[in-house]
């Protein structure tokens, strides 16, 4: 488990690297997006991933690693969107996005901590192509979801679903930096 929680931080700092230096570049302009905006943006990363998991011929030069990059900022930024509202113009600077996103971060390494102490790490013996398919039926969750207005009977909400979404794709770098 030690090493499954230094693997995890290296993956994030990857991918809060990026977040904070697309912060410079555009600034919180992410924030006026609506958590349904968001949602579809992770949609479509883990299509393309699907995509070039299973296409043969690639006509874009990116690979699996900066879509599911982009699936774990675009889950946090969803968090962050739940909890503070959407707003109408860009609000915050790159110091407290930084901070909102190591927050939200914290609680989704919090979980997988949790969950592999229960489920033994099973995520090291699936496969790459396993960890997308669960991504896009918790995208698939979220849309539903949304599209009943936020309601669920029994299901758990839509940030229990981004936080499965950022473990999933930091499993899957985890696997893919070992190839």
């Amino acid at each position: 488990m030690q090493n499954t929680s230094k693997q995890y931080d290296d993956v994030i700092s990857m991918c809060s690297d990026l977040f904070n230096k697309k912060m410079k570049d555009y600034g919180s302009a992410w924030r006026i997006l609506r958590l349904p905006s968001l949602t579809d943006q992770i949609f479509i990363k883990a299509q393309r991933i699907r995509g070039l998991q299973q296409n043969e011929i690639r006509k874009v030069d990116e690979d699996e690693v900066s879509e599911f990059i982009g699936i774990i900022n675009y889950s946090i930024m969803a968090l962050i969107q739940s909890e503070k509202g959407v707003v109408e113009q860009p609000d915050i600077e790159v110091e407290e996005a930084t901070k909102l996103y190591d927050e939200q971060v914290a609680i989704a390494k919090q979980l997988m901590q949790d969950k592999n102490h229960d489920y033994g790490e099973a995520w090291r013996d699936m496969r790459v192509s396993s960890l997308t398919d669960l991504i896009l039926q918790k995208l698939l969750r979220v849309k539903q979801i949304e599209n009943n207005a936020g309601k669920t009977l029994v299901s758990e909400g839509i940030d229990a679903n981004y936080q499965d979404m950022i473990n999933y794709a930091v499993f899957a770098l985890i696997h893919l930096n070992k190839k």
